[in-house]
């Protein structure tokens, strides 16, 4: 794995680094398991990006000509191993394309790269000359071949199938994993980015990269979205979270202080001449569109539905249309209904052109008349999106053949800038793998230990429960492209898998007697009702037993022995039903309903006596955080006041019943695990300030927990002459 003149040499190609000198495949870091075979295939591949590499030299690369082997059961198992260490597949290659019966092809940008020779001849300018015409030429032949085909084809079959050449993909900023770019704008003429992190405001220059940073007097937490026309104004978010919703501010790159310009709004773009502003306003599923001069002058409603969320705001080029994503949310469905609309902003009409689960947050429209849009993956990659190009008509706002694929690579693409002349495109590339941790109690059942990881899979891991006797943690998976139900011991190498199929798996808990687990299966897809499947599995072996259907359930848990009680919630329109159910009836019974909207975006947790059920507010509610404790026996409520601690993103309750486990953040919003007991007295469990924490799950014994906790990675990239 070194490079014939003994240099070192790393290749880096999305999260992902080969390091030739160590061996080593890492992930933001973090070494990746593979073995020898699979590495050496995946070198020969780097070698040539873009090229075929035969299954002769790879042949002649991994086994000499005197080793007897099944040569090609060897190189298949090689192939799906490194496949599988990238989180890859056959059926939609990011990485490693299959050529039937010829070989493979690296598809995906390769950067900073360092190419190794190993044993390979010095190329001479005519030899390389022709190399690079080889290296192209399979690659029009494709593009050709694609053409003729989606004559015949409409816009979602000609989104997957075309494929021209597409354009390099340059990184601009080199932020670690634990310092993610929160946000980042393209100046007018392409000369600059404007950018954000956690330590603040940066202005760089693109041709250099000499940055500057943007000080600002006060201390608001600042995000650029856009740039003005003059190229002197950058129009950006600012708010002071977690205590209160964000504004939008005309912040000048010359100097000064910065204006505001409208309170609760995080969502907005400028038009082209720099006259206007669009912008959403409100609280999700309660949001509007709406227009205001460029100073702040005259906003203006111009479109909204009850229960309406609506992102990724993009003027055309004429500024009489706006293009945005509107989105619908359903329990049980395994993706948001998103539509791509356009509304006049002179009469609010909207028209819808194009409805598409796979849409995510990521919009623009450039000055010769393309709409940019991210499209998600196909599964096993549907985490990840890349940018798509679709041609508009000028007059009718109409697409017109099909759309272009910009980039071809791993992780989540969003917050799509252009420059004027709309040949420099910016963007963010995110990836975030929320993975399982585990941690000792201490203090009296107040304080965490340091977590530990339980597994290195690079995939959204999210724990849900513990078997009766501690020892193994259940938790939902999407390491094989669909959410799975896994069980694993701390001192396990690898999870078992309990429960698999097609149907996504949204939640998992024990039984009140802890003889089963009871998971919460997603819709299938042709069931009109839509209608979510509450199952049970023996934790003593066997087959999944239906307990009930019903739409919209939130959320379900079950008391301990002796008490029998299972809880489970479902969501309306502005209220949220709690009803207990039979385990082996699938019997249900409404309890409760809360019609306070405050309440019912979030979760719940039941105590482990099935007394008392603790709900939260809405994430993004501002001012102190509260809790409101219902006792199901006796119809009262209490109310909680966790004074200077803001924004509850999830709470259980300890294993005795007698305190809390809730996710809050400080008024420096550093997220923090804390432990609240039943009078309201709270303890600093555990403070991270790099990674993102979700929620803590107690043992049956309360002497561990169960915690996911992510690192989240991202950086703006360039696309030039797209």
């Amino acid at each position: 794995m070194v490079s014939a003149n003994g240099a070192s040499s790393v290749v880096r190609f999305g999260t992902f680094e080969l390091d030739h000198r160590a061996g080593e495949l890492r992930r933001n870091g973090a070494r990746v398991r593979l073995q020898e075979q699979p590495l050496q295939v995946l070198a020969m591949l780097l070698e040539r990006p873009g090229e075929v590499v035969t299954r002769e030299e790879l042949h002649g690369r991994l086994w000499s000509s005197d080793t007897f082997v099944d040569f090609d059961h060897g190189l298949n198992a090689a192939i799906k191993r490194l496949r599988d260490a990238l989180g890859d597949s056959a059926e939609n290659p990011r990485f490693v394309e299959t050529l039937a019966r010829r070989g493979y092809r690296f598809i995906a940008p390769v950067e900073n790269s360092k190419q190794p020779v190993l044993a390979a001849p010095l190329i001479t300018p005519a030899t390389e000359a022709t190399s690079r015409f080889r290296r192209w030429l399979p690659i029009l032949v494709s593009a050709l071949g694609v053409l003729l085909v989606g004559m015949s084809a409409g816009w979602h079959a000609g989104r997957h199938s075309a494929a021209a050449l597409r354009p390099m993909e340059r990184r601009v900023t080199g932020n670690a994993p634990n310092d993610p770019v929160w946000s980042a704008a393209i100046s007018p003429d392409g000369k600059y980015l404007a950018f954000s992190d956690k330590n603040g405001l940066f202005l760089r220059v693109l041709a250099s990269g000499e940055t500057q940073h943007v000080a600002i007097a006060d201390d608001l937490r600042t995000g650029p979205i856009s740039w003005f026309p003059d190229g002197n104004r950058l129009l950006a978010i600012r708010g002071r979270w977690p205590a209160g919703p964000p504004g939008l501010w005309s912040l000048s790159t010359l100097g000064g202080s910065p204006r505001k310009l409208i309170d609760d709004s995080e969502e907005a773009a400028v038009s082209p001449d720099g006259s206007q502003i669009a912008l959403v306003r409100g609280d999700y599923e309660h949001e509007e569109l709406w227009v205001m001069q460029s100073d702040g002058d005259q906003p203006r409603k111009i479109f909204g539905e009850k229960g309406g969320a609506y992102g990724s705001l993009a003027w055309s080029p004429d500024g009489k249309r706006i293009a945005f994503f509107e989105y619908a949310n359903y329990f049980g469905k395994d993706q948001d209904d998103v539509s791509l609309a356009i509304c006049d902003p002179a009469t609010g009409r909207v028209e819808v052109l194009k409805e598409d689960p796979r849409f995510v947050p990521g919009l623009n429209w450039t000055r010769d008349g393309r709409l940019i849009f991210a499209l998600s993956e196909a599964p096993p990659n549907r985490a990840d999106s890349n940018l798509w190009a679709q041609k508009m008509a000028a007059r009718t706002y109409k697409p017109i053949g099909e759309a272009v694929r910009l980039t071809n690579g791993p992780d989540s693409k969003s917050r799509v800038t252009l420059s004027s002349n709309g040949k420099r495109l910016s963007y963010l590339r995110f990836v975030a793998s929320p993975a399982v941790y585990v941690a000792r109690v201490h203090g009296n059942g107040s304080i965490l230990g340091t977590p530990e990881r339980l597994s290195l899979a690079e995939r959204k891991n999210f724990p849900y429960t513990w078997t009766p006797d501690g020892k193994s943690i259940i938790f939902i998976s999407d390491r094989d492209g669909t959410r799975h139900l896994y069980k694993q011991a701390a001192d396990q190498a690898a999870p078992d898998l309990l429960v698999g199929g097609d149907n996504n798996i949204m939640i998992a808990r024990l039984d009140a007697e802890g003889a089963g687990i009871l998971y919460l299966t997603t819709a299938p897809p042709n069931d009109p009702a839509q209608e979510m499947r509450l199952m049970r599995l023996p934790l003593s072996g066997g087959t999944p037993q239906l307990i009930l259907r019903a739409p919209e359930i939130s959320n379900f848990q079950c008391a301990r022995m002796p008490s029998r009680t299972c809880i489970l919630s479902q969501i309306g329109d502005n209220h949220i039903v709690f009803s207990t159910f039979d385990t082996a009836t699938g019997k249900k019974t409404q309890i409760h309903s809360i019609n306070d909207p405050e309440w019912f975006l979030l979760n719940w947790t039941l105590s482990s006596d099935g007394r008392t059920l603790a709900l939260a507010k809405k994430h993004r509610t501002p001012l102190p955080a509260d809790i409101l404790l219902l006792n199901l026996q006796k119809g009262k409520q209490r109310t909680l006041v966790l004074d200077n601690w803001f924004s509850i993103g999830c709470l259980d309750f300890a294993a005795d019943g007698k305190s809390i486990w809730v996710n809050a953040a400080s008024p420096g919003g550093v997220q923090t695990l804390l432990n609240v007991d039943l009078h309201g007295k709270v303890s600093a469990a555990l403070q991270e300030k790099e990674m993102d924490l979700g929620w803590a799950i107690p043992s049956p014994n309360g002497r561990e927990v169960a915690i996911w906790m992510s690192a989240a990675s991202s950086n703006a990239y360039l696309l030039e002459d797209f």
